[in-house]
């Protein structure tokens, strides 16, 4: 008998999981190819900028490594973010349009109004009109859609 109850939340965990590295793999993977096109190949030393400062810009192989897994982490964290809120709030996987391009737009606000400012590259604007319209309008659709979607998917 509780072979036949453990079966169900295998299930969950294992759907979770992949939903999870599903998500963060097509998001970070669509967000880091967007943000390449735009500012060219060296964003991942950009972005382990943001943990090792300034001094990583200028860094090699290892260092443009740790760039892009610090990227597919955090893109894997913002996917892990949404599926639990997802199992509280239903309505994040009744309407994934709507809630992606909504949460698109909140990780774009939180890594530049709290992420940046604290990271060892201390961004915190002033930010241009249209470069906050650009970000904003990029995540809402290369992150927050992939990570709805893929929740959606993963949560029938």
């Amino acid at each position: 008998m509780t072979a036949t109850i453990a079966q169900p939340s295998l299930k969950r965990l294992g759907n979770a999981r992949l939903a999870i590295l599903t998500g963060g793999l097509i998001a970070g993977t669509l967000d880091l190819l967007q943000a390449s096109i735009l500012f060219g190949r060296r964003v991942p030393l950009v972005i382990a900028a943001g943990l090792l400062g300034p001094q990583a810009l200028h860094q090699g192989a290892a260092t443009y490594v740790l760039g892009i897994c610090l990227h597919f982490f955090i893109a894997t964290t913002a996917t892990a973010i949404y599926y639990f809120a997802s199992r509280r709030l239903p309505f994040l996987v009744e309407y994934p349009l709507v809630c992606g391009l909504i949460y698109g737009a909140i990780v774009e606000d939180v890594m530049n109004l709290i992420v940046l400012p604290l990271s060892a590259l201390h961004s915190a604007g002033p930010y241009e009109l249209k470069d906050l319209l650009l970000g904003l309008s990029v995540h809402m659709v290369v992150v927050g859609l992939p990570i709805a979607y893929t929740v959606r998917r993963f949560s029938r």
